[in-house]
């Protein structure tokens, strides 16, 4: 039944049919039939979805691996006494930076001095020894040749005069001794470096020349300073295959360049180089230690701080698109074309890291693909459907 004859049907009602719910209900089903012979013509003539399409830009990149890792000192040195004592002064503020040689902590030299008199007072004595054992050598010589004095007393004067030689040396080992251990009461910094905090203050009592010798402070070394990151054994593998091949040098052998940034920084503004590999893997986490060796002009960079680093990792045939053209499905990655018959086709990839602003695709693309890199926000571009396409192009950052 069409929607006018209802409405003549509303207009002149049978006689039979004057009641008013027979009225309604003729009036909401001429409504109902008219809303659907509406609908129909809009939803066919629905526009096909315009996307902008770019082949991806194939390019040969610098390929940078990102592991996580912490600074570490190159120098950490625990400061200890040589010699027992008193703490006599401290020489510096908790946290400074101290350079080698600098005094730190001083203690009482006075016990230290009389060592070192008694010493040299018994230098003294040997010096005489010594003097009257020769006397008594050169007053023997001339008498044992008229037989006055027994070649047996003249050999002992000359054994006597050895002895004292012998006591003179070791008096002046103990000279020696003594005054080391009295420029050992001025405890010095071993390094440059940052100090921490004080472990004992002015009067503490301090053993030294032990084996439970006092701990005073640490100093760590601040520039250069270490980054040390572990790498995984596939990464090694690859690595170690790429050495064999001639495409990367190991890092065992060259110093491969290194990009580092911090927590809270988004550019890799740092840069040093390999300068160790470890020569096992850790069966336990299947990883391998790296170390890299990086300048702190700057001394920003602490021990213990976490950073990223990038390690070189060869050069690779890339092709790249915006990280905008890539969508996530539950299980991969995602880039959307359009083929030949202007049909979404999905492709799966494989995802590299950022190079020239761009993403790097390690495979799954193909470099005469046409890839949708805008309008894949427009609910109706989905796989299968048809699209039309207006070409445009990806544009490259100059730095990368």
């Amino acid at each position: 039944m069409s929607a006018l004859p209802l409405a003549k049907l509303i207009q002149h009602p049978a006689r039979g049919n004057r009641e008013p719910g027979h009225m309604l209900m003729a009036w909401v089903i001429a409504c109902v039939v008219a809303a659907a012979g509406l609908a129909t013509p809009a939803h066919a003539q629905r526009p096909v979805p315009t996307v902008t399409v770019a082949e991806p830009i194939a390019k040969r990149i610098t390929q940078w691996d990102e592991f996580s890792g912490r600074f570490e000192a190159i120098e950490n040195v625990e400061v200890r006494p040589r010699v027992s004592g008193f703490i006599d002064k401290v020489h510096f503020n908790d946290g400074e930076i101290v350079k080698a040689g600098q005094p730190l902590f001083t203690i009482d030299p006075r016990p230290f001095e009389i060592v070192v008199a008694s010493a040299e007072a018994e230098i003294a004595r040997a010096n005489a020894n010594v003097k009257l054992q020769e006397n008594e050598v050169e007053r023997a010589r001339p008498l044992l040749k008229n037989r006055t004095v027994s070649l047996r007393d003249f050999e002992q004067r000359r054994a006597n005069l050895a002895i004292a030689e012998a006591q003179l040396q070791s008096a002046k080992a103990m000279v020696r001794s003594a005054k080391l251990d009295l420029q050992w009461t001025i405890v010095r910094a071993p390094i440059n470096g940052r100090i921490s905090d004080k472990k004992v203050d002015k009067g503490a009592l301090v053993t030294g020349g032990s084996v439970n010798t006092t701990l005073m402070t640490t100093i760590v070394s601040i520039n250069p300073i270490h980054f040390i990151f572990e790498g995984s054994e596939s990464d090694y593998l690859r690595y170690l295959r790429a050495s064999k091949n001639g495409s990367r040098p190991s890092s065992r052998e060259v110093d491969n360049p290194v990009r580092i940034r911090l927590a809270d920084e988004d550019q890799w503004s740092r840069t040093g180089k390999m300068n160790f590999v470890d020569n096992r893997l850790d069966a336990r986490t299947g990883t391998i230690r790296g170390r890299a060796i990086v300048d702190n002009n700057d001394k920003l960079l602490t021990p213990g701080l976490f950073g990223r680093l990038q390690l070189f990792g060869g050069e690779i045939d890339a092709l790249l698109v915006p990280d905008s053209a890539i969508v996530s499905d539950q299980t991969a990655k995602i880039v959307m074309t359009v083929n030949k018959e202007n049909v979404v086709v999905p492709k799966p990839v494989i995802l590299g890291e950022i190079a020239f602003g761009l993403r790097i695709i390690k495979s799954g693309l193909k470099k005469t693909d046409q890839v949708i890199i805008k309008g894949i926000a427009n609910p109706f571009v989905r796989p299968g459907t048809k699209v039309k396409p207006d070409q445009g192009a990806i544009e490259v950052a100059q730095k990368n």
